[in-house]
């Protein structure tokens, strides 16, 4: 397999070339050349096969011959090592829950693929490897934790100060080793840019071998189709597909989905599930794609006004505006809305949704009422992870796991750092 970057202006690599580079030289993202085709006997026998057999069906065209069979699945095994469970909501709802990894976040399972990934890759490598990421929420906790204590690689994480949760920027500053966090007073898009001016730098890539661990990376995109594979393996009825709702910030997530499903996965629709940091609603709607300044939500992680991944869903569907717009639609919804619906589904069925979790709810409930069927939204992280918010609208304290009460105890360790890129590029070459 061979990946393009979406710019088309540099030269086509290998799996393992744009799991290294991360961001092609164009500043374009990689992309297959070739979408191949799910084989049958894995979407008819799918509820006789082991979690890990299907990840790594799914995953090995995209692989190639870069990693050897058994290595790959010793990879895959160790990335899909912890329950995702479908639990009905409602007769027409069900939730695809993706929390039960180490750091409770749907991140967990592209951080854990392309971790090992790059440790395969990079045994053999004299020089320093520092793995550069930005996030808006759980990327960086789970890249923290996939990467941690990992030899010869050092991880800088670029956050917006005051716009994660307490649990999250534990998460990001409380291991200290080789994990870096920088602490950058202003929104997840400059955190995003500054991290792009850095792979953009030839200077600096000269001097400090820079590989990415956003979804804008291969190898943390590609493995996110496990949880829609996951998902039809647990769906009762197989005649009637599911409608897909993703609570949707960067949009790799749900990238990864419509990848699944031009692949061959039997996906009825997707909706992109957003909060007001929302520019692909309008796009859906008129054709015309207009950025906007980000804005602080309940649903943080989603605080993205500029979603690196939508090139790729463009690519998917040839940039055909038609094909797009009828397989995947959008939806908006308020903090307010947000509130609402974590307050009546807990009280109405007893499910506890997290921000994120509800966003993607909502969204689907309104899709549902207007078309009919039956549908499954993404609950990406653990409601632990935003108690404040979920205890004020209950009225019930959020149990804490024992893992994140090991972390919580840990004390902050971070660098505070304006929107500066010299700021950054001075603290890579340190």
């Amino acid at each position: 397999m061979k990946y393009y970057s979406t710019n088309k202006q540099s030269p086509a690599v290998d799996f393992k070339q744009a799991a290294i580079a991360g961001q092609a030289p164009d500043k374009g993202l990689y992309f297959p050349e070739k979408l191949p085709a799910v084989s049958p006997h894995l979407i008819r026998d799918i509820e006789l096969l082991s979690n890990e057999s299907i990840a790594c069906e799914v995953i090995k065209p995209y692989v190639g011959d870069v990693i050897p069979a058994d290595i790959l699945q010793q990879i895959v095994a160790d990335t899909v090592n912890f329950p995702l469970p479908m639990v009905p909501v409602t007769n027409t709802i069900s939730s695809l829950e993706l929390f039960h990894g180490p750091t409770l976040a749907f991140k967990d399972i592209g951080a854990r693929f392309m971790s090992r990934c790059l440790g395969y890759f990079l045994k053999d490598e004299t020089k320093k490897v520092t793995v550069l990421v930005a996030t808006s929420g759980d990327t960086g906790g789970a890249v923290a934790n996939g990467f941690y204590g990992v030899e010869g690689v050092e991880v800088v994480i670029l956050y917006p100060s005051g716009k994660v949760s307490p649990v999250q920027e534990k998460q990001l500053t409380g291991l200290g080793g080789n994990i870096h966090a920088l602490e950058v007073n202003g929104s997840f898009d400059d955190c995003q840019q500054l991290v792009k001016e850095a792979f953009a730098d030839e200077d600096l890539r000269s001097k400090v071998f820079l590989t990415s661990a956003n979804s804008i990376n291969v190898a943390r995109w590609l493995p996110q189709q496990f949880y829609y594979f996951l998902a039809w393996k647990q769906w009762a009825d197989k005649n009637n597909p599911p409608v897909v709702a993703v609570p949707s910030g960067n949009f790799g997530n749900i990238c990864a989905g419509i990848l699944a499903r031009q692949t061959g996965l039997p996906i009825k629709h997707f909706i992109a599930a957003c909060n007001i940091n929302d520019v692909v609603s309008p796009y859906l709607q008129t054709g015309n794609w207009q950025t906007k300044k980000a804005v602080a939500t309940l649903s943080n992680a989603m605080d993205v006004a500029n979603p690196s991944n939508f090139v790729r869903i463009l690519e998917i569907f040839n940039r055909e505006f038609s094909t797009l717009s009828n397989s995947l639609s959008s939806a908006t919804v308020t903090d307010a809305e947000t509130e609402a619906t974590i307050k009546t589904v807990y009280q109405q069925t007893g499910y506890l949704l997290d921000p994120h979790g509800a966003v993607g709810y909502l969204a689907l409930e309104q899709y549902l009422a207007q078309h009919g069927g039956k549908g499954i939204f993404l609950e990406t992280a653990h409601p632990v992870k935003f108690p404040e918010a979920v205890e004020r609208i209950t009225g019930k304290p959020v149990a804490i796991p024992e893992a994140v009460q090991t972390i919580m105890d840990a004390p902050k360790k971070s660098e505070l750092m304006e929107v500066a890129y010299e700021k950054l590029r001075a603290f890579l070459l340190q």
